[in-house]
């Protein structure tokens, strides 16, 4: 058994069917790493003619001539046949040594342990014995702080599943809020690659606010111009026509009002009467509310962006962003219900939140963001 360099379409065809598929393999991420610097490479090993393990394989040079080679969440093999490690990696780490590579990074698409929304393990994936081999080979742990990729992540199954199925699974809150979005007028649309720059003014206004760098305007056409073409990207933003968006609440008082005056005078109608009064009082807030944002900021405002990759078999949420004035209007769980029902439209069989935070302590201060996807009440992975 040898390695050998592989055609980049041949590559893909044994991509396209691994169970250990990302997206982040695929050649067109390949070329937006080679437009940033990197070599890359597609080489694996065969049995038969067919290839059994491969790996797209980066590598720059950095230091007195020397080079980093990165297999970007690969390789591609199964982990579990201790045999057919062994030997990839040894044939992997001579060629690393030969093209005078000092260091080889990986973070594979493999699950390490199973578990449950909580985050807590569960029976099921267990790939510790995996870990061990790998340390033996002579790889090193990474601290979490120090990895490029997310290490946990968010997922629901959507693979024989319906929309109403998704829908009752799901947290009441955040099944309740997404009912109150779809009321409230909001649209969706998809952006052209000319309009990306609104989805970037959105992420620039959440990455200070919440501390953290945002990728530049040609990240997001790069990603574009690879991706669009294969139908494997969008770029999603939510806005609010406040005029449309005022009549419907005012529609929704007057029905709230009718239904409070039909009511009886008897007493056993006392708590239905304070619910619908209740219900008229917050509507009011809200047209008040929304009637100023329209003085301020016109009659159209965009309220969130979302950015998505659809790479078979998985759907991600790849990054988000929105402007905190608006929050108010939840748009993001609808963006979140829009793409899980084009999943189960297409025939994705998971849709994947992505990255979370790995302590699950509420005292951290990403902990909002798993708190929120898990409200669609889905299962935690550890890489």
């Amino acid at each position: 058994m040898q390695l050998e360099h592989l055609e980049v379409e041949e590559f893909r065809k044994f991509l396209d069917g691994h169970p250990l598929r990302s997206f982040m393999q695929t050649p067109e991420i390949g070329k937006l790493r080679e437009m940033n610097g990197w070599k890359v490479e597609y080489l694996g090993v065969k049995e038969k003619g067919k290839i059994v393990a491969g790996t797209m394989l980066l590598s720059k040079k950095r230091h007195f001539g020397k080079r980093e080679f990165y297999a970007l969440r690969g390789p591609l093999l199964d982990f579990e046949d201790s045999n057919m490690v062994s030997t990839f990696f040894s044939l992997l780490k001579d060629y690393v040594k030969k093209n005078s590579g000092y260091v080889l990074r990986m973070d594979p698409y493999l699950v390490y342990q199973s578990r449950d929304g909580e985050g807590k393990v569960v029976p099921g994936v267990d790939h510790r014995d995996c870990v061990k081999q790998l340390l033996s080979l002579g790889f090193h742990k990474v601290a979490e702080k120090d990895q490029e990729q997310v290490s946990f992540m968010y997922v629901l199954d959507l693979e024989g599943k319906t929309e109403e199925e998704i829908l009752k699974n799901m947290k009441p809150n955040t099944r309740n809020t997404i009912r109150k979005t779809l009321k409230n007028g909001i649209e969706i649309r998809e952006l052209t690659r000319e309009e990306l720059p609104i989805f970037l003014k959105i992420m620039e206004e959440t990455g200070k606010r919440k501390g953290f760098a945002i990728r530049d305007l040609s990240y997001y056409q790069h990603m574009y111009d690879v991706f669009h073409d294969r139908g494997e990207i969008k770029y999603l933003v939510t806005t609010l026509n406040l005029t449309h968006h005022i009549e419907l609440l005012e529609k929704e008082k007057k029905e709230a009002m009718e239904s409070k005056e039909k009511l009886s005078e008897a007493k056993y109608n006392d708590g239905k009467r304070k619910s619908f009064e209740a219900t008229i009082q917050s509507l009011e807030k809200r047209i008040v509310q929304a009637k100023e944002i329209l003085e301020k900021d016109g009659e159209v405002i965009t309220l969130s962006g979302s950015m998505f990759v659809m790479t078979q078999p998985e759907i991600i949420y790849l990054s988000s962003g929105n402007y905190e004035e608006y929050m108010m209007y939840n748009s993001q769980y609808l963006i979140q219900w829009e793409m899980i029902q084009y999943g189960i439209k297409h025939h994705f069989k998971r849709y994947n939140f992505y990255g979370i935070p790995s302590s699950f302590d509420k005292n951290d201060k990403d902990y909002g963001i798993y708190e929120f996807k898990t409200g669609f009440n889905g299962y935690v992975e550890q890489l």
